[in-house]
């Protein structure tokens, strides 16, 4: 047969070149081939992995052991010794103060819950109807239990208590928060023992 498609181009690369079987190979580290990854694997390797008989992979092996599922952990608690070697009187009486206010308060209102269950149950009127004829006479009918405790008299009387309580707690705390950094600057304050519960 003729060929009838004359003259082809000749490529240089093709023509001139080796063959893939006989071209030698690239200067550099012969070694496996490695395929690029899309991550970068972990520093150390990982388990089953390596360049150099699996060395690397028993440091990444090492870096991530796991632990253990038959091991029994117990938690451990830890404790912090403090000491408190001063308080500052300011706080100490802004809080004293909030707290003899709220006590002030809950003294008024006990008060007053207690005279009306008092009025409800007639205690007043029995031991005023006693008082008035033990100490009744021929002019007057005695003492009036029921004007002297009337409930707005309780209230008045309990609001001076309450008063005198908040100024006076008020005092003492601040004149303790005194006394406790003088004596704690000799012994060193009380000491606490903090331990974290998990």
């Amino acid at each position: 047969m003729t060929d009838t498609r004359g003259p082809q181009p000749q490529y240089e690369g093709y023509a001139t070149g080796p063959l893939p079987g006989e071209r030698e190979p690239a200067p550099g580290k012969a070694g496996p081939y490695h395929p690029p990854q899309a991550y970068q694997s972990p520093a150390g390797g990982t388990r089953g992995e390596g360049t150099q008989g699996g060395v690397q992979g028993v440091g990444g092996a090492q870096a991530t052991r796991l632990p253990r599922t038959g091991a029994r952990t117990t938690p451990r608690t830890r404790k912090a010794r403090l000491r408190v070697a001063k308080a500052d009187p300011w706080s100490v009486m802004k809080v004293s103060f909030l707290l003899s206010i709220a006590l002030g308060i809950c003294t008024v209102v006990a008060a007053a819950v207690l005279w009306m269950v008092m009025d409800a149950m007639g205690v007043f009127s029995t031991v005023g109807g006693t008082i008035s004829e033990a100490t009744g006479s021929n002019e007057s009918n005695g003492f009036d239990l029921q004007s002297f405790l009337s409930l707005p008299r309780v209230l008045i009387f309990t609001s001076v208590i309450a008063v005198i309580d908040v100024v006076l707690a008020t005092a003492l705390a601040t004149l303790g928060a005194f006394i406790y950094n003088l004596s704690a600057g000799f012994v060193g304050g009380v000491e606490l023992t903090l331990a974290e519960d998990e």
